[in-house]
């Protein structure tokens, strides 16, 4: 990576080259909400393919599962989140903006106006979005203890009260889906211990501020794991997926000097936590969050038993040893990985005197593998035998591989560069020759011709 890479590089390229958009632009735009391009969709499916294959289908101790987005209201009561899912907010009173107290560079002074003093009393804020379930949401007057009409002061307006039945979240975490999902699974398949289960999918939080392109957003997407242990053995199993989140990082093509090992001390860990590890990394924006590893001890499965009436404990198959088990949770942001994977690969040369901006992706990573071209296109027989070695390439690698014989070849090579694409592909007069294509590397630029059989 460039060392004076900036986060307006990075959001530069995913705008220019199709990654990504900001949600919803044509009407304006909505702050927090991101629209994935072909690149972006690409890309993304690459990073949760390559999660899914490594922390699922390569493990014989692992299940997937995909909850659904809208749960019962008693979920979210009985795991705390109604009651505590908060953070601090403070409102200028100035220009109204709202603010994230924690996140204030300077807590006296608005970053959006400018003026000081400005900030009254922080208060709690509940970041789960809230909904309605069914054909309309029911709401009835808030009556005093004289029977008397509750108003809002400022506006005159009646307070309304919804009926709780019909009260939903969009989930905040998709942890909470795999803990409800747990009986079902041992029910369905009494696995040993210790097991995990496996989800991706969206998840939504109502955030303040969203801010630093994707990083923090309303909307996006996790990759977690819940892994039950006898809770004598939940040590040798968190050093085990301390490796392993190593062995991702990795994959995605990592440098190991900008991941940073984080213990997570005393008040600064979640209440439900008894060991917490993050993993930072280092963003254009500074050292920042990338995951986190905690050890969750019996705290979720409790909460269950005790306000369902359900058990959740597990009986060691042979034996009548009966106890809840405790968890391992290693917890991805799909949104957040992909940012570091940008990031890791972006860079900055000079070829032929001119400046060379390319992502040097991991090639397993690269949303296009191969970019087929022929060296001219107003040749019909270089466009008939490309099209044939672009139809081969295609079907071996579906999706991954782009038609380009728009402009000349060296703008070809520069666009192919810049969206990360390992091999350009081009058809010469040689090739109706021979046979054979001239491969051109987009790390090194390196030419070399081959036979179009042998190219994979």
């Amino acid at each position: 990576m460039d060392s004076e890479l900036k986060l307006e590089d990075i959001v530069s390229l995913a705008k220019r080259r199709g990654f990504i958009y900001q949600g919803s632009e044509v009407y304006g735009g909505l702050s927090g909400t991101w629209d994935y391009g072909p690149l972006g969709v690409q890309l993304k499916r690459n990073i949760m393919n390559l999660w899914w294959k490594m922390f699922v289908d390569e493990r014989d101790d692992m299940y997937g599962v995909d909850a659904a987005i809208l749960m019962n209201r008693k979920v979210w009561q009985a795991s705390g989140h109604v009651d505590t899912f908060t953070d601090p907010l403070v409102e200028c009173s100035n220009c109204n903006a709202r603010h994230r107290a924690d996140k204030l560079d300077d807590p006296n002074k608005c970053p959006t106006c400018g003026k000081e003093g400005t900030f009254g009393e922080a208060r709690q804020f509940n970041m789960m979005f809230e909904t309605f379930v069914g054909p309309s949401a029911v709401a009835t007057p808030i009556e005093d203890e004289k029977g008397e009409n509750y108003t809002n002061e400022k506006t005159g307006n009646t307070l309304l009260a919804y009926d709780p039945s019909q009260v939903s979240y969009l989930r905040p975490e998709t942890a909470q889906g795999i803990f409800t999902n747990y009986k079902n699974v041992v029910d369905s398949f009494y696995p040993d211990l210790p097991f995990g289960l496996a989800q991706q999918g969206k998840a939504f939080r109502n955030e303040i501020s969203p801010r630093d392109f994707v990083f923090r957003s309303r909307e996006f997407e996790q990759m977690e794991i819940e892994y039950f242990v006898n809770p004598d053995n939940w040590e040798e199993s968190f050093e085990h997926w301390i490796s392993q989140c190593k062995e991702w990082f990795k994959a995605l093509g990592l440098p190991e000097g900008r991941v940073h090992e984080l213990e997570v001390e005393g008040d600064d860990r979640a209440h439900y936590s008894k060991r917490t590890v993050d993993f930072e990394f280092d963003y254009p924006i500074g050292r920042e969050e990338l995951m986190g590893l905690a050890y969750r001890t019996d705290f979720d499965l409790k909460n269950i038993e005790d306000n369902s009436g359900k058990k959740m404990d597990y009986t060691i198959k042979g034996t009548n040893t009966r106890f809840i088990p405790h968890v391992i949770e290693p917890s991805f942001g799909v949104e957040r990985a992909l940012m570091a994977v940008l990031c890791s690969a972006y860079r900055e040369d000079e070829q032929n005197g001119e400046r060379r901006v390319f992502l040097a992706l991991p090639e397993h990573l690269a949303p296009i593998k191969y970019a087929v071209s022929p060296l001219l296109k107003n040749k019909p027989e270089l466009v008939e035998k490309a099209r044939e070695v672009y139809a081969k390439l295609a079907k071996e690698n579906p999706g991954r591989v782009m038609w380009d014989d728009n402009g000349n070849i060296g703008k070809r090579y520069r666009r192919q560069d810049e969206i990360g694409t390992p091999y350009c592909v081009v058809i010469d007069f040689q090739t109706l020759e021979d046979g054979t294509v001239t491969v051109r590397n987009r790390d090194t630029t390196e030419q070399n011709r081959i036979n179009s059989a042998e190219i994979e």
